[in-house]
């Protein structure tokens, strides 16, 4: 009879550059194995949380968020020198609603309160965000193993009773590892016996790094790429073993044969998991209040239909009267009043703060709503656009609404709505730069310490957009190089493999969440710089996945030469250019655009 087991500890590719397996492939394998479910624990952060709850539902398997967290070893804001490099390791799984609730938190205060080198947390926190929460002791970097191997069992013992009085004897674990490693060999026996004395269960877990034992290469790959290394240094980075990939339950209950249960409380603890948010159901961004207490759908009819008539000297005519009842009617319905009231806010708000706003782009220049509001300055019915393309019962997504704005403003906006709206409630979005074919071929290239011109040489051969196996099947000269030489060969074929995984994250150009609530009651946060303040770990498609309404705020450089040009034009000349007033039908214009002299005119000149 095989083994019933579950992986609780695991690092994807979201461990940047110090996990190589990718979500969708752990699923499938964990279904492959008989596994009934899978956790990710990725180092401090939460950014593959999404992405494993969808791949798991394909699969039909249960998926365990979690994280293993940094803890300080003091308090979290004590970011003295003699604190760097002294964080012990923590694993936590979310065992429902509350649990995921305070993951995102203590993983978003880790960040904001703790940064130093790297996101912690304290026993502070975590006695207050237990609730909900599974712990395990975590790696050989853990704390209760650190203070064993240094022969300090009594503070060890210590340590293990505060984590078994915050979380409690049935959601605090014991974590056995063995990878072959001598400290694992040493300390094993001292795991079990404390946590014999003290009441509490092993549970063991493998650490898993990569997916199949041959993928090591590929985690020392990333590793080296990580840290500036080349392979054959002899002073790189090699702390993982062979055995730190996903093994089957068979291989995990041959491992841990002396200890059973450790292998039994793996299911136990996936047993004590049940949660796994609906995703795409509900939408939480803020109700508009309107200063005279209306509810968000009336006023949005009233201020639509007064701003209409303002475009209009002569009364306004029966064809736009009828659109607009047609599109308020739609927008109340599918319940985004609000949606529209705050973009229309901030819209205002910028311009009455002599910040430039385009005229609109994209679906919103199709809703007559938007136009009537400010929002837009495009006349939908003037040219024909249809507000379906924006919105319609069909549509299971929020709208989406592209603003933008002079650079110089754009900061100022999102600090008026981050103000307005609370800034717990606005974050920006993360987004992640991913290895492509060229990239792939350089960093892989660099560690395999082939010669640069070499290098260089063959990535120009990629055409841009282009993977790699397709490079070689329809570039003649591509698969000469591949065929070339042995060490041709395993170049390529690594960066074929690394193609696409993770490489490091950075901030959305555009993107701001504004939510009804903080945003870490939906989502971790981080804070990536000083300049973008808190940062959604969910990338964009994922944060709309779990109902995180995206606006966009573009800084659109040509916004700011425009009024450049017409602050020019007022100091020389003494005229005062309204840019909504230049005719779109002027000859010479046109002249100029149909001989292609289109440099520096947005969206024309690419």
């Amino acid at each position: 009879m095989a083994a019933k087991f579950c992986h609780l500890h695991l690092h994807s590719e979201y461990s940047l550059l110090d996990g190589v397996i990718r979500i969708p492939d752990l699923a499938r394998t964990a279904k492959e194995m008989g596994m009934d479910a899978v956790a990710l624990t990725d180092h401090g952060v939460m950014y593959g949380a999404i992405e494993l709850l969808q791949a798991c539902k394909k699969e039909g398997i249960k998926p365990i968020i979690g994280c293993e967290v940094y803890v300080a070893p003091g308090h979290r804001e004590d970011k003295s020198p003699s604190t760097k490099g002294g964080n012990a390791h923590l694993v936590l799984l979310a065992m429902d609603q509350t649990g995921y609730r305070n993951l995102a938190t203590l993983v978003s205060r880790a960040f904001i309160e703790g940064f130093y080198y790297k996101p912690r947390l304290d026993h502070e926190l975590l006695t207050q965000y237990s609730d909900g929460l599974i712990a395990l002791s975590a790696c050989l970097k853990g704390e209760i193993p650190r203070w064993l191997l240094s022969n300090k069992k009594e503070k060890a013992i210590e340590v293990a009773e505060f984590y078994k009085n915050t979380f409690g004897p049935d959601r605090f674990y014991i974590e056995i590892q063995d990878h072959g490693l001598d400290e694992q060999k040493r300390v094993m026996p001292l795991l079990i016996e404390l946590a014999e004395n003290l009441g509490l269960k092993t549970v063991a877990t493998n650490d898993c790094h990569f997916l199949k034992p041959d993928d090591r290469y590929i985690q020392d790959v990333m590793i080296c790429v990580q840290t500036g290394k080349k392979l054959d240094d002899p002073d790189r980075f090699g702390a993982y073993s062979p055995n730190h990939y996903f093994k089957s339950p068979d291989e995990m209950a041959q491992r841990f044969s002396h200890v059973p249960e450790a292998i039994e409380n793996t299911v136990r603890v996936s047993e004590m998991v049940n949660f796994s948010p609906t995703l795409g159901k509900s939408f939480h961004f803020p109700e508009f209040k309107p200063s005279d207490d209306q509810m968000p759908e009336d006023y949005l009819r009233m201020k639509s239909e007064v701003m209409m008539a303002d475009r209009f000297e002569n009364g306004v005519p029966e064809i736009y009267s009828e659109r607009l009842a047609y599109e308020l009617n739609v927008i109340c319905d599918m319940g985004f009043a609000s949606y529209l009231l705050i973009v229309a806010d901030f819209v205002q708000w910028a311009k009455e703060h002599g910040i430039l706003v385009g005229p609109g782009r994209g679906s919103a220049a199709s809703s007559l709503v938007s136009y009537a509001l400010g929002i837009i300055d495009i006349d939908p019915i003037k040219y024909g656009l249809h507000f379906e393309r924006f919105l319609n019962q069909a549509r299971k997504s929020p709208p989406d609404i592209d603003i933008d704005f002079d650079p110089v403003g754009r900061a100022d906006v999102i600090d008026y709505v981050k103000k307005l709206y609370n800034e717990e409630h606005v974050c920006q979005i993360i987004t992640f730069n991913r290895l492509k074919a060229r990239a792939a071929l350089r960093d892989v290239g660099r560690v395999m310490d082939i010669p640069l011109g070499d290098v260089d040489r063959v990535a120009k051969q990629v055409p841009f957009g282009m993977d790699l196996e397709n490079v070689i099947k329809k570039s003649p000269e591509f698969k000469t190089e591949y065929g070339k030489s042995e060490l041709s060969k395993i170049w390529i074929d690594t960066a074929r493999r690394v193609e696409g995984l993770a490489r490091n994250a950075s901030v959305h150009a555009a993107g701001v969440i504004i939510c009804g609530d903080p945003i870490w009651d939906h989502a971790p946060v981080q804070i990536m710089d000083k300049d973008s303040g808190a940062v959604c770990q969910y990338s964009m498609d994922d944060a709309a996945n779990i109902g995180l309404v995206k606006m966009d705020f573009l800084g659109l450089r040509t916004l700011t030469y425009l009024r450049e040009v017409c602050e020019n034009v007022k100091n020389s000349r003494g005229i005062e250019i309204d840019l909504l007033k230049i005719p779109l039908d002027d000859k010479k214009t046109f002249n100029m655009l149909a001989k292609g002299d289109v440099l520096g005119v947005f969206q024309m000149e690419g």
